[in-house]
């Protein structure tokens, strides 16, 4: 069974440090936590139109396939973050430099990922070429280049100078006009489309700071914290032996919770709560600001099943993301708490998504965003108050099996 231990929850926030395009003038700072949180928010739109059609085992392992080939690559990502892309490309070109690069990465990440046990093995398959699902490479391969297009458009005005820019914005455009044969990839490059504003959309949640009343080094975006909770719903899930279906809408849960927050910003917790009716106010704006911006446009455009999908992660059909769900036939159902879904629907026929578990990793992955800036020297009383709450919270937390305390002890 997977053990989840505090070197790796540091190594996967770590991407919160990582400056994207540093050798170019940038608008605002470009990390790497929102960069692949964009992009897998793409890759869970694209498994989605190409896999419907898909017996739903293939369409399950499918999915699995994306999120972590998406996290495998994200981990190698982390220890060749200095190498620049045309490098690294020329790299992957010579079988023999890619494979001592990869034993290299592979090495260093061994003594953090390996408690992880089958999911650490599978990590070195997929870099080894051992196995390898085409569609699901094809499919991160697309999301990968358009998240990156996307940042690149936002730093071109800014260096007409760079003889560089050109050639980059050439090599865009050829590249991902190989992946238009994909299902959803033409609308998604064709301007105005319902799918080009949902990935706008999407992208936007990296310019919204979190927690703006405090200054923090990370200064971590609403997109960058949606990827955290996503990896960390996903390999606690693998942890409690999660089914594929439950643990892949964990991942997408955790990947899309804060998609909302576009439309009321950010407002952190002692102001929500400081109004009894206001969490009602929001949910019932942000869910008419979702039907307007988001949901009618893509069923205009006969994207309807699109739309149930991130309904269902976004826990529209019961109040709330933090919801345990499952599905009895096509009904939507509330489940008792994690011991009842964990006993009770476990199976990937009834579709489980986790609430509790994914409220602890949105938590965990804030204690985390407050930690590691008192411990960079950036603090004050609010910081450290947060920082207290959250862990108390945690702690009181009634899922034993996560051992949420012993995790928490590491970090004094």
């Amino acid at each position: 069974m997977p053990v989840i231990r505090k070197s790796l929850l540091q190594l996967l926030f770590s991407g919160a440090y990582l400056l994207r395009w540093n050798d170019k003038l940038r608008p605002t700072e470009l990390l790497e936590t929102d960069k692949q949180a964009h992009k897998m928010l793409l890759a869970c739109v694209l498994w989605h139109e190409n896999s419907q059609n898909l017996p739903n085992t293939e369409r399950l392992a499918l999915a699995r396939d994306i999120i972590e080939g998406g996290l495998f690559d994200y981990f190698y990502r982390l220890i060749i973050t200095d190498i620049k892309p045309p490098v690294f490309y020329r790299i992957k070109e010579n079988t023999e430099h890619y494979r001592k690069l990869t034993a290299h990465v592979l090495t260093r990440l061994e003594p953090i990922l390996s408690p992880l046990g089958p999911f650490w093995q599978r990590m070195r398959d997929w870099h080894s070429g051992a196995v390898q699902n085409p569609l699901a490479q094809r499919i991160l391969t697309a999301a990968h280049l358009f998240a990156s297009q996307w940042e690149f458009r936002l730093i071109k005005p800014l260096n007409s100078f760079d003889d560089e820019m050109d050639d980059i914005d050439r090599s865009f455009v050829e590249r991902l006009d190989a992946f238009r044969s994909l299902k959803g990839m033409d609308a998604i490059l064709t301007p105005n489309t319902a799918l080009a504003r949902l990935a706008n959309v999407c992208g936007q949640l990296r310019f919204q700071i979190r927690w703006t009343q405090a200054p923090r080094i990370p200064a971590t975006s609403v997109l960058g914290h949606m990827f955290v909770v996503a990896a960390f719903a996903y390999l606690f899930s693998l942890s409690v032996e999660a089914c594929t279906a439950r643990a892949n809408n964990n991942f997408f849960c955790g990947l899309f919770h804060d998609l909302p927050e576009l439309l009321t910003r950010d407002i952190i917790s002692p102001v929500k709560q400081s109004v009894d009716c206001l969490p009602a106010i929001l949910r019932e704006y942000e869910e008419e600001e979702l039907e307007r911006r988001i949901f009618r446009p893509l069923r205009e455009e006969g994207l309807a099943p699109l739309v149930e999908r991130i309904s269902y992660y976004l826990g529209i059909a019961v109040g709330s993301e933090f919801q345990e769900t499952a599905r009895q036939g096509d009904v939507v159902i509330k489940v008792d708490g994690f011991d009842a879904l964990q006993k009770g629907y476990n199976a990937d026929a009834l579709d489980p998504k986790d609430g509790q578990m994914i409220k602890v990793c949105d938590l965990l992955a804030a204690f985390l965003e407050a930690h590691s800036s008192i411990r960079n020297g950036v603090s004050s009383p609010h910081l450290q108050e947060a920082q207290a709450r959250i862990k108390a919270k945690l702690c009181e937390s009634p899922l034993e099996c996560l051992q949420l305390e012993a995790l928490l002890a590491d970090f004094d």
